[in-house]
């Protein structure tokens, strides 16, 4: 039997590839700092928990024990990191860390965490330039992380995906439009509402990870939904799965908190995928196929059905003025003034 082991195995990421190789067979071991989000029907499936901080390398270690055929990181952040990885990594015949497009620069240095966001020539592939690796900043410290992982002559891949959705996010994008729709909200205001910054589900995630076990390697890898769609096609699909109507307020920029999303980009962001596609990689389906368990577990969340410690804050910094729906309704009632 084949064995996997997962660190931030609780997360989207990881909770679809214990889905996945649990489906065909293998032994899944997740590790993670909660077991009140360690999901009932892995446990069912098979998969075992250990209670494990990322940065004790002494509990990883025991708990990885003579060695795995795939290792998965799902929490590597930077170099150091990193580094603690490599002995993990010797005793695995495969390991995948996640990084992410963030590392990502256009011809002028511009990236998704810059004040000037970037503006790219068309799909971004592998060999698109990324940021200067650094101790600071998610795509520097990313690009740290990689190039210790790759310099180590190990068989690392190192997968790249867009803004992940899934159950059991620490950040669940679709929230702004699935509360509105718990809440019956009449109306969703958008800005740039064609924008388009890509889409990855864990699920085709999951199944590039398992790719990457079956044929071990040096290499970077995007991974991305076959499609990309835009924000307005996000709040259309996820109100009619819910079966939801509203208005839609579509605006060219934010008015101060209305309209604010998770996918604003000035630009579009497309990860291209021929380098997967050449390993075998097939995804599982496109974004409105695979987001439906994302969304079913928020409604759960919602209605206290999984658990106190399901997801974390979701009226805090990022979503909060996303859902400022006083501020929503003073700007129609102005505009509908005016």
């Amino acid at each position: 039997m084949s064995r996997a082991f997962i660190l931030g195995g609780t997360g989207s990421t990881g909770r679809a590839t214990a889905r996945r190789l649990l489906s065909v067979g293998w032994d899944v071991g997740l590790t993670g700092r909660d077991a009140a989000r360690m999901p009932a029907d892995i446990a069912a499936a098979g998969g075992t928990f250990t209670a494990a901080d990322r940065a004790d390398a002494d509990r990883l270690a025991d708990a990885l024990g003579d060695g795995a055929d795939l290792l998965v990181d799902c929490l590597c952040y930077g170099a150091d990191d990193a580094t603690a990885l490599l002995p993990l990594a010797r005793r695995a015949a495969s390991t995948v860390m996640i990084s992410g497009k963030a590392v990502y620069a256009d011809a002028a240095g511009r990236h998704a965490n810059s004040a000037l966001k970037p503006r790219f020539d068309g799909p971004v592939s592998e060999s698109q330039r990324t940021v200067p690796p650094g101790d600071e900043g998610y795509g520097h410290r990313k690009v740290a992380a990689e190039q210790v992982l790759l310099d180590s002559g190990l068989p690392v891949t190192v997968i790249r995906p867009g803004l992940i959705h899934g159950d059991g996010a620490r950040m669940p994008r679709e929230w702004v439009f699935v509360k509105r729709v718990l809440d019956r909200r009449p109306r969703i205001f958008l800005a740039r509402p064609g924008a388009v910054n890509q889409t990855t589900a864990a699920a085709n995630l999951a199944a590039l990870i398992q790719v990457a076990a079956a044929k071990p390697g040096r290499r970077v890898l995007n991974a991305a939904d076959p499609d990309a769609p835009s924000a307005l096609e996000i709040a259309r699909t996820v109100a009619r799965y819910l079966g939801h109507t509203w208005d839609e307020v579509l605006l060219d920029e934010p008015a101060g908190p209305a309209g604010r999303h998770p996918w604003e980009a000035p630009y579009p962001v497309v990860l291209e995928m021929t380098a997967a596609a050449s390993l075998g990689y097939a995804p599982v389906g496109d974004y409105a196929t695979t987001v439906h368990g994302e969304v079913d577990w928020l409604v759960r969340a919602a209605a206290g059905r999984e658990g106190p410690r399901a997801i974390g804050d979701l009226d805090g910094d990022f979503f909060g003025p996303m859902l400022d729906y006083a501020a929503e309704d003073r700007y129609y009632a102005g505009s509908a003034c005016g």
